[in-house]
């Protein structure tokens, strides 16, 4: 049984994870580089448990006590103890592997690695270790509190005792486990990608304006977002890194970038948390977009 969680990185994924692990009565320890990152994602947390509280979804004694099962380090070795970690760095694969090299040296043989990659071969994270049975894939949807689904990846090596153990645990967090196979972008991203890069296209070559390209996919197909809005939100540098793992991984040129996309990420508008993107933003005063979808 899962009963310690550890999570390696406190963004927005991170905390998210370790949020809803301790609301589900797991002890956590929540690990970042540096302090001031912990105290953010502690702050997130402890902001959304309140949205809980004020909306008669949660009591105060029930926020003091998931906040109290959540320890945050800034050691890497205080997650020797844990039973399952989830990885939740940067879509970087050089950086997600040297994460699970040390995690490997540190923790019990018998402790799962997941990661909470949206794009990144699980198999090439799990041959950098002495486990690759015990490695796994655990993609959360953003905003994780709210989603249900884990998109739950197999590495080529991942043990079937693995990923039942991952889908209890998912369902313990309140969570929907579906199950794919190691395969660049997986289901959801290989998906959601090609589309807003298509969108970004359009754009580019002056089908439409941004409104009406988002109008459209709104009004015509019942998104409720638009697909450039959607960009905006999950990080057009997150979107740029996910199609290069696309592009690379199958070698076709449908999942090339649009030179727009780049462009962007290169001026440092990547949407929303930079405060420019496809739309404007107030960082002070982020829009609440009401999105539910997937994000690192």
């Amino acid at each position: 049984m899962i009963e310690t969680l550890g999570v390696v990185g406190a963004g927005t994924m991170g905390n998210g994870i370790a949020q809803v692990a301790a609301r589900a009565g797991c002890r956590v320890i929540l690990r970042d580089v540096k302090e001031e990152f912990l105290e953010r994602g502690m702050t997130a947390i402890r902001k959304s448990l309140q949205r809980d509280v004020d909306k008669d979804r949660l009591k105060e004694e029930e926020k003091h006590s998931i906040i109290n099962r959540i320890r945050t380090v800034t050691e890497f070795d205080a997650l020797a103890e844990a039973d399952l970690i989830v990885e939740a760095v940067t879509e970087d694969l050089s950086v997600k592997q040297e994460v699970f090299r040390t995690l490997d040296q540190l923790t019990r043989s018998d402790a799962i690695l997941a990661s909470n990659t949206s794009s990144i071969s699980i198999t090439k994270l799990g041959a950098v270790t002495e486990r690759p049975d015990k490695v796994i894939g655990m993609h959360f949807m953003n905003p994780v509190p709210v989603m249900k689904l884990v998109e739950v990846i197999r590495g080529l090596q991942t043990s079937d005792e693995t990923y039942e153990r991952v889908r209890e645990l998912t369902e313990k967090l309140g969570k929907t486990a579906l199950e794919c196979n190691d395969s660049p972008g997986f289901v959801s991203n290989r998906v959601l990608m090609p589309m807003i890069n298509e969108a970004i296209f359009t754009l580019y070559e002056g089908v439409a304006t941004r409104e009406s390209i988002d109008g459209i996919m709104k009004l015509g197909m019942n998104h409720p977002m638009g697909p450039l809005a959607l960009a905006d939100f999950i990080g057009l540098d997150v979107c740029l890194a996910i199609l290069n793992v696309l592009h690379e991984g199958f070698g076709d040129p449908k999942y090339r970038p649009c030179p727009l996309l780049a462009r962007y990420v290169d001026a440092g508008w990547l949407g929303q948390k930079s405060g420019r993107g496809f739309y404007e933003y107030q960082l002070q005063e982020p829009k609440r977009t009401g999105l539910r979808t997937s994000n690192l």
